[in-house]
């Protein structure tokens, strides 16, 4: 273990702000989009701003990198735009949709955000990058919102300009330690070894502690391993400390845990049984597929996320655009979390839209419908959405989390099944989270 902390992680990084200081980074750019004068959304963002009746925003997403990529979610808000587009627009008005490739990389983020500036964007939609306060900044300058993006960032859930439409990572940790708590002895996190990773612990002790269960041992890891058998060994060993209880491996290492799985497959032969857990954006179907399946390492595993099961019928509507202005094109997974929390988002946006009726659609008109209380269905797949200036989990931090729910998947025969109906509200689990 080399002890060393870098700031960019394959996993979701977490929360990293102090109350006080979201707080007052909320404050001030509210603050600054108070004055017309600071262009907050007057000028960038004017639907039809070259004389004709087009709304443009705007999708990034890493590509072609050797960390996290996330191809899926700028083909599908293109694909979107053409679906729309073919049945109408919104309103009447043609969307148009311009994508950016952050490249996992803050200097390509803040260009991405420049580039949104520079189009007049009336809004980001759907979107992944490491690197929210980089390019946030520059969307709050201009007044431009970013609807709907990944939840992978701490300013994603305190901008003013933000408008997330799931919980992000804090959701889906308290919510899985909720429900170890219940099933596990004794439990072991193998989490990356740097900052973003040290957030992890506490949200996960959170739920363990909200079920009466003790915190779990936290054992680091490097993020760009290529094998993980000390790791496996050691979360091994401590989770069969106990003969009486079947305890539990959680792996939460981003796209490194197929890595992990894979050195855990070879070294639990030699140890008693225990069950693995992980979230979401650490496996999905795809990923359990790559594995073996039924025969593979995650058989048996629970998985917190942010939505239904892909199977659902309510992703009817998603997968009836990917099939029309989509089709063969393998970028685009209706089982991918990103995705399907584009498609949430263009869903919020569509009704923002649809509020504003033959009013112009600018990023202030679509911010101040937002702020006004716009309460948005999503068709079941998330709780209906409404943002506030601060939330009821502002005190620990997350002043813009406002889905606070999340649904408990398992995986049985090879495939991610709902293990129980519904939504797990994670609210009173996250307030007690010691996140300072």
């Amino acid at each position: 273990m080399t002890g060393r902390r870098r700031t960019r992680s394959t996993v979701l990084p977490m929360i990293t702000n102090p109350p006080v200081r979201a707080a007052a980074r909320t404050a001030a750019a509210l603050v600054a989009c108070a004055s017309l004068a600071a262009g907050c959304g007057v000028v960038p963002g004017t639907a039809g701003s070259s004389g004709d009746d087009t709304i443009t925003v705007m999708t990034w997403a890493p590509e072609n990198t050797k960390a996290t990529n996330k191809p899926g979610i700028p083909a599908f808000a293109q694909a979107y735009a053409r679906w729309v587009n073919a049945h109408g627009g919104l309103g009447g008005r043609e969307l148009k949709v311009l994508t950016c490739n952050d490249h996992n990389d803050s200097v390509s983020a803040a260009k991405c955000a420049d580039r949104a500036v520079e189009e007049n964007v009336v809004a980001v939609i759907g979107s992944y990058s490491q690197y929210g306060d980089t390019f946030l900044p520059s969307l709050e300058g201009a007044g431009i919102p970013y609807i709907g993006g990944y939840g992978v960032t701490n300013a994603e859930f305190t901008s003013p300009l933000s408008y997330p439409v799931n919980g992000g990572q804090p959701t889906l940790l308290a919510g899985l330690g909720k429900e170890l708590a219940r099933t596990c002895g004794p439990v072991a996190l193998v989490r990356p070894d740097n900052i973003a990773g040290d957030e992890l612990p506490p949200l996960l002790n959170s739920g363990l502690k909200a079920g009466g269960h003790p915190a779990a041992a936290d054992q680091l890891a490097e993020e760009d391993a290529t094998e993980y058998g000390s790791q496996s060994t050691r979360a091994l060993e401590y989770s069969t400390d106990d003969p009486t209880e079947t305890g539990c491996v959680v792996p939460a290492l981003g796209d490194r845990t197929t890595t992990f799985m894979d050195s855990f497959r070879r070294s639990r032969q030699d140890y008693p049984d225990v069950r693995t857990a992980t979230v979401l954006g650490s496996a999905d179907q795809t990923v359990i597929n790559a594995g073996g399946g039924t025969s593979g390492p995650y058989e048996g595993s629970y998985i917190t996320g942010w939505y239904p099961v892909a199977s659902d019928p309510r992703w009817d509507a998603m997968k009836k655009v990917i099939s029309e202005q989509a089709f063969g094109d393998n970028r685009i997974d209706p089982a991918d979390a990103g995705v399907q929390t584009t498609w949430i988002a263009y869903t919020v946006f569509k009704k923002v839209v649809e509020s504003l009726g033959d009013d112009e659609v600018t990023a202030t008109s679509v911010r101040e419908a937002l702020n006004e209380g716009l309460k948005v269905s999503t068709g079941g797949l998330t709780p209906t959405l409404q943002w506030k200036f601060q939330d009821v989990l502002a005190a620990v931090g997350f002043p813009r989390l406002v889905n606070r729910e999340v649904t408990l998947q398992v995986v049985r025969d090879g495939r991610l099944v709902a293990a129980r109906k519904g939504f797990t509200d994670v609210t009173k689990t996250l307030q007690s989270a010691d996140v300072n």
